[in-house]
């Protein structure tokens, strides 16, 4: 049996649409009045905010999600995301020794007077350290000497963390170097800064606690973790923050909140006060903002997908599991539901197919994805219903190629 809210069954408008091979089924969603706070009140329009709980996998909100800022020192995280990778794909081990370049230190230790965990010049550094080096400390020779070990070049590494950006879906994001350091060539959105810390968290979790170790002693010199935001913004447990010139204060943030894993991006913010304040606000209104929803319980059907030369015309289309996600707590009209397959299916068709997607939008945003599968079975046609269908397809056009 379909569920609505802890307070009752969501009214429901449903609006079939075929078009270009695709059937789509919208649902508006009807609330109460009331408006949930989807942005931040009073902020300025050149920063960006995103909130997003990987745990069902809901975009909760965004704001200016797919303007692009300079990362500064949160461009780290990918490459931590090539390092990882590179020890998930047996390239390197944490054993592997790298070399500090007079390079790497005259650009990233001691020298240079950024961020380091001073890394002697000429010294073998094992790549779990300069990992610990590069997360904990925010180190800048760190993540030369594992540009360098791992790729010949800060340059070729360059070339792979946009590799792994495209790979990954980072369609408006550029990186420069393995450091972050300020370039015109280096900007990155929040959108897909939310899609690098959920790749970071989802595909290497094992490496996660890298993130909030408190403290990493290289080279006799003991440094505390130098995420500012650990300890400040409730539940915040890893990830990075940034700055640049000209693009002010951001921060890439996951915490644990309600039993919920989120992701927070915050970017723009003249000062560190006010990207940490920004941050809290974002994490907190989880609890003050939104609430479960469960649209469809596991079974159930969303919509039909019709058949092409079947013995029956059409099959339900169902999810396989129970589509639960937050939804805000007051107006939720912007939200719609959208099941869509490319059709009609071609008989014969098996039970339990993946055949299409129910998409949860808000505006224009996917939310929530969850695959939507066929219910039942239809055998291939007779004769006569198979050239029924081909008199359908030339008249009514339902088979049209993508």
């Amino acid at each position: 049996m379909r569920r609505g809210n802890r307070t009752g069954a969501l009214p429901r408008r449903l609006m079939r649409v075929a078009a270009a091979g695709l059937l789509t089924l919208a649902l508006a969603f009807a609330a109460p009045p009331g408006t949930a706070r989807a942005q931040e009140a009073g902020a300025p329009d050149n920063t960006s905010a995103l909130l997003l709980d990987i745990t069902t996998g809901t975009l909760l909100s965004s704001r200016n999600p797919t303007v692009r800022y300079q990362p500064g020192s949160s461009a780290k995280l990918m490459t931590a995301a090539v390092v990882f990778d590179a020890l998930a794909a047996g390239e390197l081990t944490e054993e592997t020794a790298f070399t500090v370049s007079e390079h790497a230190w005259r650009s990233g230790g001691a020298p240079a007077r950024v961020t380091t965990m001073f890394a002697r010049l000429g010294s073998e550094v094992p790549v779990i350290d300069l990992l610990r080096g590069l997360i904990i400390q925010n180190a800048n020779d760190a993540a030369i000497v594992l540009a360098e070990g791992l790729a010949g070049s800060e340059e070729a590494f360059a070339a792979r963390m946009n590799d792994k950006a495209a790979e990954i879906g980072l369609t408006g994001s550029n990186f420069a170097n393995p450091t972050g350091y300020e370039t015109q060539d280096a900007y990155v959105t929040a959108r897909d800064m939310a899609r690098l810390a959920d790749y970071v968290l989802t595909r290497h979790s094992d490496r996660y606690a890298l993130f909030s170790a408190p403290d990493f002693t290289w080279n006799g010199i003991f440094q505390r973790n130098k995420n500012p935001l650990i300890g400040e913004v409730a539940g915040v447990d890893g990830l990075m923050a940034g700055f640049a010139k000209g693009a002010g204060f951001n921060a890439v943030a996951s915490a644990e909140r309600s039993g919920r894993r989120l992701i927070g991006i915050v970017a723009g913010y003249p000062d560190a006060d006010k990207r940490e304040e920004a941050l809290r606000r974002l994490f907190d209104s989880l609890e003050k903002d939104f609430e479960d929803v469960v649209l469809f319980s596991a079974g159930d059907t969303v919509t039909e997908a019709r058949i092409f030369g079947g013995a029956i015309g059409a099959v339900p289309l169902v999810v396989r599991e129970d589509v639960e996600i937050l939804l805000p707590r007051g107006d939720r009209h912007a939200y719609r539901l959208r099941a869509i397959y490319n059709g009609p299916l071609p008989a014969p068709v098996r039970e339990g197919t993946e055949v299409g997607e129910l998409r949860v939008l808000k505006d224009n945003d996917v939310v929530y994805r969850a695959p939507l599968l066929t219910g039942g079975a239809a055998e291939a046609g007779t004769v006569t219903s198979r050239a029924a269908d081909v008199v359908k397809e030339t008249l009514f056009g339902w088979w049209l190629d993508e």
